[in-house]
């Protein structure tokens, strides 16, 4: 019998971001499963993705940015709520004293994160 450990990957950097930007290329979410929680300051992101060492084995993780000040998305149909979306890479910019995040998606769609800090983490969930 193998035992198999889930991840928690936590980015405090751009360069630990490019870490889970790795991990989660070619995953894939659902609009439904995309939340943005403006009180708590937190984006939540549901996604579908490949195990890197077997490409057979799907992957439910969440994607947690903590002190998001302004969320924007262009050409996320939030109205098709099944819509599956494919997560290409996550880009950061640093912009005066913020941050700016990207989630990019297939098909020209993005979501862009704003915050003076990065502060995410991957946490997978069922394997």
């Amino acid at each position: 019998m193998t035992k198999k450990y889930f991840k928690k990957i936590l980015a405090q950097n751009p360069k630990d971001l490019q870490i889970i930007a790795a991990l989660i290329s070619e995953s894939k979410a659902k609009v439904s499963d995309i939340k943005y929680l403006p009180k708590n300051k937190i984006f939540l992101l549901s996604i579908d993705r490949k195990e890197k060492e077997n490409n057979n084995d799907l992957i439910n993780s969440i994607i947690k940015f903590s002190f998001v000040d302004v969320c924007k998305s262009k050409n996320v149909d939030q109205k098709n709520s099944e819509k599956i979306l494919k997560l290409i890479t996550i880009d950061v910019f640093k912009k005066n004293h913020n941050y700016e995040i990207i989630v990019v998606f297939s098909e020209n769609s993005y979501i862009s994160l704003k915050s003076e800090v990065i502060d995410a983490e991957l946490v997978d969930q069922v394997k």
